[in-house]
């Protein structure tokens, strides 16, 4: 992982391969942000000018490079562009430098050391800068025959705000929560033959204990003896048998306790209702609720945060075989409750559904259940932004609230009782499918029904932002490790009492 240094130093005095500095639109040429003087006194005042030359507009994610010409002790000067730049202490600002920091992680692969004189005028700025260097360079290399260009081997992060009170400690949270966003990716982007149900829950159990943490996990003769439905159901069509996961952080004079949940489905082929060959390459992605539960279950013990956490991973693949589960079979979920299975492909609602039912069991506060759910929420929202459903307005807003304190767009829908009717089935409580229409909003509807009385509830369909097919800014191609940030800021808010 990339090392951090903080200085206050010039960036002309730092010695490394490249020093980097921002630069957002202007009225001629590019502006100049603050971290940038000393460079351009040394170019005789025409930093801005010879960056317009070379067509910067500074724009976000844009990246220039140019010799230092002897301005400074690196060889190379990188001017990566923010977009018009927020006013201090606001998410879109800290967005922007993260976005920043993240393209220039990406465009330095390769080079060993970086002198980065972003504008950091605080603890919040200096966060969300050293998340975006480390986020942005991620890379998964696993498979390649050739050496990859490797990231940064190290940072020293520059500005006038690098020795401020609190900085210290927002960066040590910013690489404990990137280690577990990467984490994240990493198990996203793993071939499905290499991350089967059993080898997803090994490196679960393995994380677990080497962090000592509680971890717990069933089997499919454990599945089958506890009446865990879903999973069993989804899971019988593969050759590789379905696992429930749990990972429990319980930390003294915890005052709250969430459950977390997350759908784990190694690789989703649709099932006997297959999907089509140009949809099933990424399906690789519709175990990224799990690992980003998981992930993040690690990152908040990572913190010492004082919330009580227990993460389900709800594993399974989905596969079409003389054995798979057909359309019109009838299975009876972890609780009792029975389901008409009308469409294979919609199984990601099932195995959620025993998790969701046992983590009740945990009498937790709130349970918050993470998947990429819904094709149908990537067609309302888009690529980048997750569907927030809630049981509670508050809740919801608190999860919005944190979400863009975190950098992850989000967005609140509704759950329609109206609606609940169209997922009524003759022979069944409950059927895993309604019509076309609203099918985000159903896929919230079915998982409501089986929620514990009393007990707040939220869901996030991530199935847009899990996996990007390109990078930007800090975001890989791949798998993104989409809602770690998320709930882990969730989970330090219920600490300070916040939501």
């Amino acid at each position: 992982m990339t090392s951090i240094a903080l200085s206050s130093a010039a960036p002309t005095g730092v010695k490394a391969d490249a020093v980097v500095v921002g630069v957002a639109p202007g009225d001629a040429d590019v502006a100049l942000l603050p971290g940038s003087e000393s460079l351009d006194k040394a170019l005789k005042g025409s930093l801005a000018q010879l960056l317009g030359q070379l067509g910067a507009t500074g724009k976000a994610d844009e990246v220039t490079k140019l010799p230092a010409m002897g301005a400074a002790k690196a060889g190379l000067l990188v001017a990566v562009g923010t977009g018009p730049l927020a006013e201090p202490g606001t998410p879109a600002r800290h967005e922007s430098l993260r976005r920043a920091a993240g393209a220039a992680a990406r465009a330095l692969a390769g080079k060993a050391s970086a002198a980065v004189a972003l504008p950091v005028l605080d603890e919040h700025d200096a966060a969300a800068v050293v998340e975006g260097l480390l986020l942005g360079g991620y890379s998964f290399d696993r498979y390649k025959s050739a050496d990859p260009k490797a990231p940064l081997a190290s940072v020293t992060l520059i500005g006038p705000g690098v020795k401020s009170k609190g900085v210290k400690e927002a960066v040590a949270r910013a690489e404990a929560v990137s280690v577990a966003v990467n984490r994240a990716r990493d198990w996203v982007n793993l071939p499905p033959r290499d991350l089967t149900p059993a080898t997803f829950a090994d490196a679960a159990t393995k994380l677990a204990k080497s962090a000592k943490l509680d971890v717990e996990v069933l089997d499919e003769k454990a599945l089958a003896k506890g009446g865990y439905g879903g999973l069993i159901g989804v899971g019988q069509g593969s050759v590789h048998p379905p696992r429930l996961v749990r990972v429990a952080y319980r930390p003294s004079r915890a005052r709250k306790h969430v459950a977390l949940v997350g759908k784990g489905i190694t690789f989703d082929s649709g099932g006997l209702s297959l999907k089509p060959a140009d949809s099933m390459p990424e399906m690789k992605s519709d175990m990224s609720g799990a690992a980003a539960v998981i992930a993040a279950v690690h990152a908040i013990a990572a913190l010492g945060t004082k919330v009580a956490v227990t993460a389900y991973a709800a594993m399974a693949e989905n596969m079409p075989s003389g054995s798979a589960q057909r359309p019109s079979d009838v299975i009876t979920i972890y609780g009792g409750k029975t389901v008409e299975v009308l469409n294979t492909d919609a199984e990601g609602r099932l195995v959620l559904a025993d998790g969701i039912v046992r983590a009740a069991e945990d009498e937790p506060d709130v349970i918050i259940d993470v998947a990429t759910l819904t094709g149908a929420a990537v067609v309302a929202l888009g690529k980048r932004v997750s569907g927030i459903m809630a049981n509670d307005d508050e809740l919801s807003a608190g999860i919005h609230d944190a979400a863009g304190r975190a950098g992850e767009a989000m967005w609140p829908l509704p759950l329609p009782a109206d609606m609940r009717e169209k997922l009524d089935s003759p022979i069944a409580d409950i059927a895993n499918i309604g019509d076309r229409w609203g099918g985000a909003l159903q896929g919230g509807l079915f998982l409501q029904e089986f929620v514990a009385d009393g007990i707040g509830w939220a869901h996030l369909d991530i199935a847009g932002p899990a996996f990007s097919d390109k990078a930007f800014g800090y975001t890989p191609k791949g798998g993104t490790g989409a809602g770690v940030r998320t709930l882990v800021r969730l989970v330090e808010d219920l600490a300070d009492g916040v939501s």
